[in-house]
């Protein structure tokens, strides 16, 4: 009798879980279909808004795409909804994986809602006005209006030392435009993300993306070791090469403008291999999209949908955006013909087939990158292909001979093009760091403290202006940058996971993906249609094997 009781219980009890079980999958389940009757239009209009002024740099543009961005914070700053998500996720009822996953990203989606909504606000409005800034300054040197293009030419080629200065000097001033601006946002992002219960805005930001700020910093100082001597090798080569470019009589000459680009983020043109001239006579848009057709990633509607020439008011920088986040996938570019811009059109059409093959099928919320950084890493393995003589043979036409002549100058260039920029990564990361740990500290001689440590630059006598906010990242996409770096990591760790197991290859430098619909497919099946499925790491992990190392990036970097 006792037994028959004791089942009888366990029944009931079970009985009642299930029940339970399923009166909250059907609340969650509710919850998302009315959260994406609202979420799905919103996010469409407020992307084609953003694009719009993105284009144009009219006021009334930028002043619909704050007013949609409002909209967008609103959505999420209701503390029932995040009360009941919250309640949800407390009674360990969810055990269906992919509602498991929305619940995750739709609880640090909500976050915010604990948050004071005027400081929601004023933050979009703060950021919307110092992004237009950004947009519609023009650098002016003796009368004369430059655009950032030009500014890229006379820091690259001129030899007119004086004149590099002042070129440099000028485009500095977008600094003192906004600095005071941004600084007032940092202590606004750090009172909301204090009101959440963190530190500041810098570990808020990294934890609510699924990275934990610690390990982020401890990689950071890996890399640092990694390169350290390598960097420390090449930055003497590059010394030289500039003292005797500018008939200068030593290295102590050397300053910020002889670099060749704004922040010495980008490999200076030390080697004796101009690859500009591989690509002056060539259309970039062309060039584009035979190569990913030949992959099976046609882009041609993308391209259509796309804006990718200088016009006035336009925003001089380049991006992807997805529009719908279903298939209406759009690039912004300035591109002129050279290789600077064929690796720019490479990289940003790179994040627009990973946008626009992750799987529709999947629930709205989950049809982004797995991670920030991990569509950076395949924007970042096609646009390194730029400089590759493989690909220059396979896509732009060289002969045999000619990519012979240039190969082991292109290695170097690739190479120090990875070595300069992870340094400059280290010059981001840690200054936005300790920005927000304090953010009344004097900022102008902190960035200099840093650029002089990690890239041996010296700074220029005397000078104390707020350089760091030259930099548009800083303030319109804040604690955003290191996973450009994280991007390097995996962009290496997949391109030697492809060569070995899907091209089946060992020869690791010969390489283009060129007419390899098998590369594409792979990436579509294991990288781009998951989409948000899974956590980035088991994401890399389902994918290579392996979850993020660094060992092949400095396999091919460093080693």
């Amino acid at each position: 009798m006792k037994k028959l009781m004791v089942m009888a219980v366990a029944l009931l009890m079970l009985a009642a879980c299930s029940s339970k079980q399923e009166e909250m999958k059907k609340e969650l389940t509710d919850f998302i279909r009315n959260h994406d009757s609202v979420l799905i239009p919103l996010y469409k209009e407020s992307a084609l808004a953003s694009w719009q002024a993105n284009i144009t740099g009219k006021d009334e543009d930028y002043q619909k795409s704050e007013a949609l961005n409002l909209r967008m914070m609103a959505l999420y700053s209701d503390k029932g909804k995040l009360e009941k998500l919250e309640r949800i996720q407390v009674s360990g009822t969810i055990t269906d994986s992919l509602l498991l996953r929305q619940l995750n990203v739709l609880l640090r989606s909500f976050l915010m809602a604990k948050a004071d909504t005027a400081k929601l606000n004023e933050m979009v409005r703060m950021g919307t006005a110092i992004e237009q800034k950004y947009g519609n300054f023009r650098t002016v040197v003796r009368g004369k209006e430059l655009s950032d293009n030009e500014v890229e030419d006379v820091l690259r080629n001129s030899r007119d030392v004086k004149y590099q200065q002042e070129v440099w000097e000028a485009q500095k001033k977008i600094g003192t435009v906004v600095a005071d601006d941004i600084r007032k946002l940092v202590k606004l992002r750090n009172k909301v993300a204090e009101e959440l219960g963190f530190k500041n805005y810098h570990e808020m930001s990294l934890t609510l993306s699924d990275q934990k700020p610690r390990d982020v910093s401890k990689l950071f100082s890996e890399l640092d070791t990694l390169t350290g001597i390598a960097f420390a090798q090449v930055k003497g080569e590059i010394d030289n090469y500039f003292v005797s470019h500018y008939n200068l009589k030593s290295t102590d000459e050397l300053r910020p403008w002889n670099y060749q680009n704004r922040f010495f983020q980008e490999a200076p043109g030390i080697y004796d291999v101009d690859l500009d001239v591989y690509y002056r006579d060539k259309n970039l848009e062309t060039l584009t999209s035979s190569y990913f057709a030949g992959l099976g990633l046609p882009v041609d509607d993308m391209m259509k949908n796309s804006d990718l020439y200088e016009k006035q008011g336009k925003n001089q920088h380049a991006f992807c955006i997805d529009i719908d986040n279903a298939g209406d996938v759009r690039v912004l570019c300035n591109i002129k013909p050279d290789q600077y811009w064929m690796n720019t059109m490479l990289h940003e059409f790179g994040h627009a087939v990973y946008d626009k093959n992750i799987d529709t099928g999947l629930p709205f919320i989950l049809r982004d990158p797995a991670h920030t950084f991990t569509t950076e890493a395949i924007a970042m393995i096609f646009g390194r292909f730029s400089s590759n003589p493989q690909w220059l043979k396979d896509v732009v036409g060289i002969s045999e001979p000619e990519k012979a002549a240039i190969a082991g100058k292109c290695h170097q260039t690739l190479r120090l093009e990875q070595l300069v920029f992870s340094r400059w990564a280290q010059v981001m990361y840690r200054f936005e760091k300790k920005m927000y740990e304090n953010p009344d500290q004097d900022l102008n001689s902190l960035w200099w403290d840093l650029v002089e440590k990690y890239q041996l630059l010296k700074r220029p006598e005397g000078r104390n202006e707020p350089d760091w906010a030259t930099k548009i990242h800083i303030a319109t996409y804040p604690c955003y940058y290191h996973n450009y770096l994280l991007g390097e990591l995996l962009a290496s760790q997949l391109y030697y996971y492809i060569v070995s197991n899907v091209i089946r290859s060992e020869d690791f430098e010969n390489q283009s993906f060129a007419g390899k619909p098998e590369v594409g497919a792979w990436l579509k099946e294991q990288i781009f249609q998951p989409g948000n499925r899974w956590y980035w790491d088991d994401l890399i992990e389902k994918s290579t094997g392996e979850k993020l190392t660094a060992k092949y990036y400095a396999r091919q970097f460093v080693d």
